[in-house]
């Protein structure tokens, strides 16, 4: 009867994508089997997977084994044995299989039989070899990995998005960057943001559309504030790359993505309308809410029932031209206590001088391995309550609302939550009760807005 073969195929990494390496492999293994009368009944390939991880899924791999366990072939080629696996577990399942059903694998150059004795024997010993050198191999790159984080040196591999492998910023990604994280600290959502990116036809640097995850992501990555990371976590050493982001912004937009609310609330935190929690109500002065069918409403009593879309362009249009009088600038310009934020941003950069320290008496031999334990997390956890504090200082930036050439247009323009961080600083809006039925018509006395001094 004629031997049914397969053939299994596989490269690590393809740089090119032009499968050459595969393809370089499958004319060694088709001569084996052509030269032994087999029939090759099928082939599989898994082009640029490794078979260093347990983890790293291989599709054909995969296939393979199950058709095998179905009986639709009984030998097996490779191009080398650690083609087919780098784990000693898995080769022990194919030894398995060839001692009780009697499959024949063999590699392409020949040495690896493992229907003989000194096959088995030396198919189990270069596995352990393989072994070996992936787990040395791994040992050297978390070490270099490691010593990069500590010289303050960008990680090696993938770039990130604004950055190029050696650190050196990309323009037109890093204002991309800068722009997400811009509108999140002014009030936009994730969604809202990945909304924004693609009407403004901007994609990943893969060519792909944003969505939510991805801009998360972003936004949770200490490199763009000019951190340095190790493992995912922040080592307290600054990077020696260029930041896009400052600090306070970065760790403003912590403090709202860790907001407990953003992981409880299922709405999220996010408002959806301009006035829901910021307008009052005229009879009780409670704040409104948003209601079905775009109203709002007094949560308290009920007192008022509203149209919010009518009410919220007579407002717009209000602020519209409030913003066009000389002394907006002055009325939009922030009010924070530039002591306390001084003594937060000094606190922060404290706290990351002892943490290097901390780590650096531990790799000369000063502290042992628990107390450089105890003390760094002593450290971390003063130096995230910094951060916080420094963050709830330093609110989001209007500058280029002021200093725009046309107000207006750049109200409009802004993230909802600046709007109503611009609505808020200006003026305070009252709903009044009207008449059930009628139509809300500018200066009819129902909607009351009181400027600011």
């Amino acid at each position: 009867m004629t031997t049914r073969t397969a053939i299994y195929l596989r490269v690590s990494l393809d740089a090119t994508g032009e499968r050459l390496a595969v393809a370089r492999q499958r004319e060694d293994c088709e001569r084996i089997a052509a030269d032994r009368g087999w029939e090759v009944v099928e082939t599989y390939t898994d082009n640029s997977v490794s078979a260093s991880k347990r983890t790293v899924a291989r599709p054909a791999y995969e296939r393979m084994v199950q058709d095998y366990a179905a009986g639709r072939f009984d030998a097996l080629v490779c191009w080398d044995l650690d083609r087919l696996t780098r784990q000693p577990r898995q080769l022990e399942d194919w030894i398995d299989a060839a001692e009780e059903r009697g499959l024949m694998l063999v590699t392409a150059n020949g040495e690896a039989d493992l229907s003989t004795d000194g096959g088995r024997l030396f198919a189990r010993i270069k596995a352990s070899v393989a072994r070996a050198e992936v787990e040395r191999k791994s040992a050297r790159q978390k070490r270099a990995a490691a010593q990069r984080a500590d010289r303050g040196k960008p990680p090696a591999g993938v770039r990130l998005t604004g950055y190029t492998v050696a650190g050196d910023v990309v323009p037109d990604e890093a204002e991309t960057v800068r722009a997400i994280f811009a509108r999140f600290d002014a009030g936009d959502s994730l969604r809202g943001i990945t909304v924004w990116l693609a009407e403004q036809g901007h994609t990943t640097r893969r060519g792909a559309a944003w969505n939510p995850s991805t801009v998360r992501t972003i936004l949770t990555n200490p490199r763009y504030a000019g951190r340095a990371v190790y493992r995912g976590e922040v080592t307290g050493q600054a990077g020696t790359w260029q930041a896009i982001v400052d600090e306070a912004t970065f760790d403003s937009v912590q403090a709202r993505l860790t907001d407990p609310r953003r992981i409880t609330n299922r709405a999220g935190t996010d408002r959806k309308h301009l006035g829901s929690g910021l307008y009052r109500c005229g009879v009780c002065g409670g704040r409104v809410r948003s209601h079905s069918g775009g109203r709002y409403r007094c949560p308290e009593g009920g007192h008022i029932t509203r149209m919010g879309a009518s009410i919220d362009a007579y407002v717009t249009a209000v602020i519209r031209a409030r913003l066009k009088r000389p002394d907006a600038a002055e009325a939009l310009a922030p009010h924070k206590d530039e002591g306390r934020a001084a003594q937060a941003a000094s606190d922060v950069a404290r706290l990351r001088s002892r943490l290097a320290q901390v780590e650096a008496d531990y790799d000369a031999g000063h502290i042992d391995g628990r107390r450089f334990a105890v003390a760094s997390e002593k450290v971390r956890a003063e130096l995230s309550a910094a951060e916080a504090a420094r963050a709830a200082l330093t609110g989001p930036s209007l500058a280029a609302l002021l200093t725009a050439p046309a107000p207006g247009e750049a109200f409009d323009a802004l993230p909802l939550g600046s709007r109503r961080e611009v609505v808020d600083l200006l003026a305070a809006v009252t709903l009044n009760p009207a008449e059930r039925g009628r139509k809300f018509r500018p200066n009819d006395g129902t909607v009351d807005i009181e400027w600011r001094s």
